[in-house]
């Protein structure tokens, strides 16, 4: 049975456990009651828990859980074509996992530097750094970017250049608050609107035309 935790979350969770314990025994209970409350918070973020996937085929599912902030019409980063965006933003008790919003290859991955602005800023986009994934099927681009926010520091990403992936698959995670966001083809119905939380991997956000 899978434990419902990010392995990269243990180092984490685990030190401030142990130190409570530690603060327990010596008698230190406002320190245990600190240190248990980290290892708590932490537990909970890097949660990992099992998604029902969608067996249409033409689904695009949700890459993170959260909320839907902004859909708009704009150039992707890697491509240069128009796509439309849909932007999710991650607070700190969201799960922090992403999945892969459509089944097919990962054709480009890019690291870009940047700054740190809170997620929920619409520069974020452009100016933060952020991991970008493209996925190819038949002929369809998706582009996925894992954004750092104000406290988010560290992206995760666990595929690489032409791996296959599964839909709903996981790649990756990001630290602590942040901000997904998704190209999909101008051509897709949308289905969520703004406002909307959504959740990685079974929440799904449009169904792509012509295929």
């Amino acid at each position: 049975m899978r434990i419902p935790v990010a392995k990269q979350g243990y180092v984490f969770i685990i030190p401030p456990a142990i130190l409570g314990i530690i603060a327990l025994v010596a008698d230190w209970c406002l320190a245990s009651i600190l240190l248990f409350t980290l290892s708590a918070f932490c537990l909970n973020f890097f949660r990992d828990p099992e998604r029902q996937i969608p067996s249409d085929p033409n689904v695009v599912v949700s890459p993170a859980d959260g909320k839907v902030v902004e859909i708009v019409t704009e150039q992707d980063p890697i491509l240069g074509k128009t796509f439309k965006r849909i932007s999710i933003f991650l607070n700190v008790f969201n799960v922090h996992v992403n999945r892969s919003p459509i089944a097919g290859t990962v054709g480009k991955i890019q690291y870009n530097h940047g700054k740190f602005l809170a997620a929920f800023n619409e520069k974020a986009s452009l100016d933060n750094e952020q991991n970008i994934l493209l996925i190819q099927k038949d002929g369809v681009d998706i582009l996925v970017k894992q954004i750092a926010g104000l406290i988010a520091r560290r992206i995760v990403c666990w595929v690489k250049e032409s791996q296959e992936v599964g839909l709903g698959e996981r790649f990756g995670l990001i630290r602590f608050g942040s901000r997904v966001d998704i190209f999909i083809p101008e051509s897709t119905e949308v289905s969520v609107a703004i406002g909307d939380h959504v959740k990685g991997g079974s929440s799904v956000i449009g169904y792509l035309k012509g295929n």
